[in-house]
């Protein structure tokens, strides 16, 4: 048991130096660092110590002035004990100084910082260098309050963008950490995100920030969006970069790689080098090995996500520190589209299914005349039966995937000269399924050259890059279409894509909004793209009753969470050694322990995970720890240790898998279970015999490979044959995976015929037709009587119309079919002032009608946008005066003390804003409704 001084100079020296302090350097270091608390008692000195403190470290900036305290406390305490005593030093220090330190205590294997009169404190995993206190410092020092910096409206000016940052940082003053936003997707996640980098940089809360996403593309399309919108930020990585730099001020990089940058020994990040974390997507992916990525920095926290608020799970909330269906923020869906004028596009759904996918393949659904071909073939029609479900799993049929690709050209949303489809996403099954269909494409229309339709999959290295596969798709005519399996259902912002195709069934409801929120996004005016010149919606082609699933199955299926390989190998092999010690086989037992601990010296050592149970794992360095190994000590094993694998990731996984395999045979050899012993020794001879010979590093083993596929080699199988077929083959197994080829799926060319084709509703309510049919009967029927109407005739060519002849023209339409008449017409046209005329010009082409919702959502836009200072509170009551205003076509001052605007404050406008404030609204909502 260390005692203080053992743990000072054993644990904590050394991970000051891993932090670049110099201990022998008393410019930088000074232990045992004398604080005067009481000049009188000094000078009288009853004592030598009287009237002083000393702080175990203190370390010092630059200028010589103490930066940071650090107490100690011996590594066998809770390092809590050392809290208030470091508390003291800094108070006494900034009495002596005039400078508050920060401030650090520690038992060397957990350190917090307390950033005392702002933030309680926290655990971290190493100590801050020199330049990250200056930084700190200056910063503390530097920042100004968020309450009225300005919001760049450039960048972030939507309503609910500049409400999304205000709550972010009326949350960061309040000394919050974690901050969970939920918007969706196409609402310019990113782009509030810029927004609020640059408040934070520009009012001194943040120097430095690290955005992550979790695969290159994204990552290539944030750098592009930060390049746009702050040109001026050093970002990272440039392009080829692979060495991390320290001098950027933007960060950006997917999770394996940061997660990489941390656990390195030779190019690592300091725990406290970022000031701001941004992940996207935050959701399950990120709590099993990329939450070690979040542990390991010390700062504050945002998360992102497009799930809707419903279906977000409990642990996001949770890794939010947001209560459960409260984050700080959240934008839906339903109130983009029904927003005016929208913020995204709404979605139509058609629904079609084939022959085979109902009914499924065989002798019943296939036609008489592909029966004859398959005889002429040699082929057994009773020998082909399949499920609908089967399709593109264990058959694939060319009819089928044919006529999905004949409705979509029938049936998508074309470009503006009608004839190709717009920009498309397909999604497929597998990658065989992907090519399957560019084949069919090519095959059909081969006047396109092989250009209309191309696959995207992630590990073609042609996809990325500038010029890439996804860079055509992105910015050029053609492809038209993007086949893909997995790599476009998130993050791929195409905002031209009017069509998407789900070619598979989708079970993850997240995953399942996501893939929809490709197409959301509506047009940008100053990007207009020749091949997109409007997008009112767009249509996705349901071919596997995905909608239908989701209507009965809200939240979709469950994925079961998988135990990793290496835990699953650790508790496979305690296992054995549990039984072993049971039947009193020492020869085994002391064999795989000593596996067993090789296994626990592979952990990443710089992994924040393992530098947590380090003070655990030092059981298990002891030697004496595996001489015997009692129950006590193998529940300690498997509960503690074990759970610890699940960071091992940079090792070769499919001899992991055969070594975990025969671990497995061998235990189930030596407890005598023969039935399992058959079934597993079966699996593993067909493994085995997937080798290929015709390498030559394989057929160096020919041998024992040829041995280990015969029953007699396993019926007299000893415990050093299974040590034999790990040691020789496990190195072998990545030649089985790469070059064998995997039994294909079956293949035909039936016709298959439409067994349903419809569109469904789903989601946000769509126009009523008969409001829209109405007001396109009335458009024609006005634009008919120009020919025989004089007073029409007079309005089209620009001449005014008096009060009497205006009367005599109601007169004259209310008696057409279709009836029309003023009232009818604001109510069609969404407009409550306007007058018949004006109805008439508008219908005419003459002079733009504005609908009344559209004039008041642009003026609050603009009037917001001016006002970029306003808190969440005053922004919610606009919000709510805006929808009041729509719904009533005016506001009385009375209104804004009363119901529904109570329910911000109780006493309405007067709560929330000030006189002046209250006066420019005023005014403006009278003007509005004039």
């Amino acid at each position: 048991m260390k005692n203080e001084k053992h743990t000072r100079k054993e644990i904590i020296d050394i991970r000051l130096k891993q932090a670049g302090w110099n201990i022998n350097d008393r410019t930088q270091v000074v232990e045992e660092f004398d604080i005067i608390i009481d000049e009188n008692l000094v000078r009288e000195a009853p004592t030598p110590y009287a009237g002083h403190q000393f702080s175990d470290y203190v370390l010092l900036g630059k200028d010589g002035k103490p930066l940071a305290v650090v107490e100690a406390k011996k590594s066998a305490v809770d390092a809590a004990i050392g809290r208030e005593q470091a508390k003291q030093y800094c108070y006494n220090i900034q009495k002596q100084s005039g400078q508050l330190p920060f401030c650090f205590y520690t038992n060397g294997h957990d350190i917090y910082y307390w950033d005392l009169e702002n933030y309680p404190p926290k655990k971290i995993h190493g100590f801050p260098t020199r330049d990250d206190l200056e930084r700190f410092l200056y910063i503390k020092k530097a920042r100004k309050s968020l309450v009225g910096e300005l919001i760049n409206t450039k960048i972030a000016g939507r309503d609910y963008q500049i409400a999304a940052i205000r709550a972010v940082m009326e949350a960061i003053e309040k000394r919050r950490r974690k901050f969970l936003l939920i918007m969706a997707t196409g609402t310019g996640k990113t782009r509030t995100c810029i927004a609020l980098v640059e408040t934070l940089m520009k009012s001194g809360w943040a120097e430095r920030v690290l955005f992550l996403v979790d695969r290159i593309a994204l990552r290539d399309q944030t750098l592009e969006a930060f390049k746009e919108h702050l040109p001026n930020e050093p970002r990272w990585p440039n392009q080829g970069e692979k060495e991390i730099s320290a001098d950027r001020r933007i960060y950006i990089s997917t999770y394996p790689t940061m997660l990489n940058i941390i656990r390195s020994e030779e190019k690592s990040l300091s725990p406290h080098f970022f000031d701001l974390i941004i992940i996207d997507e935050s959701h399950r992916s990120i709590y099993n090995t990329y939450q070690e990525i979040l542990d390991y920095f010390n700062t504050i926290t945002l998360g992102l996500t497009a799930t809707p608020t419903d279906v977000v799970d409990h642990n996001t909330f949770q890794l939010f520190e947001c209560e459960d269906g409260l984050p700080t923020f959240a934008y839906t869906y339903e109130e983009a589209v029904n927003n005016i004028p929208p913020y995204l596009s709404n979605f139509q759904v058609m629904k079609i299914k084939t022959k085979f996918q109902e009914d499924g393949i065989s002798k019943r659904t296939v036609s008489l005349e592909d029966q004859k071909k398959l005889i002429l073939e040699g082929k057994e029609i009773e020998e082909i039966n399949f499920e609908g479900t089967d399709l593109e799993k264990k058959v694939s049929n060319k009819g089928t995937n044919t006529l999905i690709v004949r409705e979509f050209m029938e049936e998508s949303i074309k470009d503006a000269n009608g004839v190709l489809p717009g920009k498309t996403i397909f999604f497929c099954m597998t990658k065989a399924h992907a090519r399957r269909i560019e084949e069919i494409f090519d095959a059909l229309y081969p006047e396109y050259n092989g250009e209309l339709a191309k696959v995207l999959v992630s590990d073609d290295p042609r996809v990325y890059g500038k010029g890439g596969l996804l860079d055509q798709f992105t910015h050029q005519d053609m492809p038209r279409i993007a086949i893909s399996v997995d790599m476009l259902d998130t993050g791929i912002d195409v905002r031209e894509l009017v069509n998407l195709v789900f070619a598979k069934p989708v079970y993850s409801y997240t995953k399942f909004w996501q893939m929809i929120g490709r197409g959301t996004r509506l047009l940008e005016p100053s990007k207009m793209k020749p091949w997109c010149t409007e997008k009112s919606n767009f249509l996705i082609l349901d071919c596997w009753d995905n909608f239908d699933y989701f209507k009965l199955n809200p939240k979709g299926k469950e994925l079961k969470s998988q135990i990793p390989l290496p835990v699953r190998l650790f508790g496979i092999r305690l296992d054995k050694i549990e039984k072993a010690i049971e039947l009193n086989e020492n020869e085994i037992s002391k064999n795989e322990s000593i596996k067993l601990r090789k296994q626990i010296e592979n952990l990443p050592k710089n992994s924040v995970v393992i530098l947590d149970a380090k003070h655990e794992l030092q059981r298990v360095e002891d030697d004496n720890f595996w001489n015997f190994l009692t129950q006590d000590k193998i529940d300690f094993l498997r509960n503690v240790v074990k759970p610890l694998l699940r960071t091992i990731s940079n090792v070769d996984f499919k001899a992991m898998r055969f070594e975990k395999d025969i671990v497995e045979v061998s235990l189930s050899h030596l407890a005598d279970e023969k039935d399992k012993f058959e079934a597993l020794k079966d699996s593993i001879m067909e493994e085995i015999s997937e080798l290929p010979l015709t390498v030559n590093t394989v057929a160096k083993e020919e041998k024992i490979i040829r041995q280990a596929q015969t029953n007699h080699y396993w019926s007299k199988i000893k415990e050093t044959d299974f040590d034999e077929l790990i040691e020789k083959l496990c190195p072998l197994m990545y030649f089985r995976e790469s070059l064998v080829v995997p039994l294909g799926t079956a293949k035909y060319n039936f016709k298959d015929v439409l067994h349903s084709k419809e569109y469904i509703e789903f989601g946000p309510e769509h126009e009523s037709l008969s409001i829209a049919k109405y007001r396109e009967m009335v458009e024609q029927k006005v634009n008919e009587l120009v020919k025989a109407n004089p007073l029409l005739q007079k309005l089209k060519s620009g001449v005014e119309i008096t009060e009497e002849e205006a009367k005599q023209l109601a007169e004259d339409l209310h008696n057409e079919k279709p009836f029309i008449t003023v009232d009818l017409l604001r109510r069609v046209y969404n407009h409550r002032k306007a007058q018949l005329v004006q109805f008439m010009k508008h219908i005419l082409g003459i002079e733009l009608l504005e609908a009344f919702p559209d004039t008041v959502s642009k003026s609050f836009d603009l009037f917001i946008e001016q006002h970029s200072y306003l808190n969440s509170r005053q922004l919610e009551f606009l919000n709510l005066l805006k929808s009041f205003l729509i719904e009533k076509g005016e506001v009385e001052k009375r209104d804004l003390i009363n119901a529904p605007f109570t329910r911000i404050h109780p006493d309405g406008i007067r709560g929330v804003f000030s006189n002046a404030e209250i006066n420019e609204i005023i005014v403006f909502i009278e003007k509005l409704a004039a």
